[in-house]
């Protein structure tokens, strides 16, 4: 069958195929993107105020191959990011960071930076609210882990301890996310059992 425009119609068959594929535990996005989602759905129905900081970056060279089509050709960061998302929820700053990993046995700390923990010690230290959410895409499953918990994992390290964290630990001390369908990453959900 062909429909008007010329185009043969998918089979039946091959059609449900590619809707199971995409299915529940494979929806293609990634943490970052579920995340801003989930940020838009809480900006939308005036639940939080919550962003994606921006990176600051020093453009160098452009180049202009036509006049509507410039190319960065060079760059850098002007100075280290800190934490991936900040805002308000509740009348108290929330700041946090989104890592995803395919590890399906650990989180690696190296996935972190030493100037993002000094960061997250001075949002705690002046009472914000601070997290972790980490993925492990392998599993499809999502966690957040809150700064105090994280904090000694990460202080560890330097003293002959692990430079990861288990999936297991994770599992145990973290807490899990589901997904839902507008708040893909429901962290506030968590948030609220947590700090209020």
């Amino acid at each position: 069958m062909r429909y008007p425009n010329g185009q043969k119609r998918k089979s039946i068959q091959k059609a449900s195929r590619q809707i199971r594929s995409i299915g529940f535990g494979n929806r293609g996005m990634t943490l970052e993107a579920d995340i801003n989602a989930t940020n838009a759905f809480y900006r939308d129905t005036d639940k939080a105020v919550i962003h994606k900081k921006p990176t600051p970056v020093q453009i160098v060279n452009v180049h202009y191959p036509k006049r509507s089509a410039a190319v960065i050709t060079e760059g850098y960061f002007k100075q280290p990011s800190t934490t991936d998302y900040n805002g308000l929820y509740r009348h108290k700053h929330i700041d946090f960071e989104a890592k995803e990993t395919k590890n399906k046995t650990r989180f690696p700390l190296a996935n972190i930076h030493g100037h993002q923990i000094d960061h997250m010690k001075s949002i705690v230290n002046h009472g914000g609210i601070c997290f972790l959410i980490i993925r492990f895409s392998i599993y499809n499953e999502t966690y957040l882990m809150p700064a105090d918990t994280f904090f000694p994992y990460w202080d560890k390290q330097f003293n002959d301890g692990r430079k990861s964290i288990p999936y297991e630990t994770i599992q145990h001390k973290g807490y899990s996310i589901p997904f839902h369908y507008q708040a893909r990453v429901d962290y506030l959900a968590i948030v609220d059992q947590l700090y209020f």
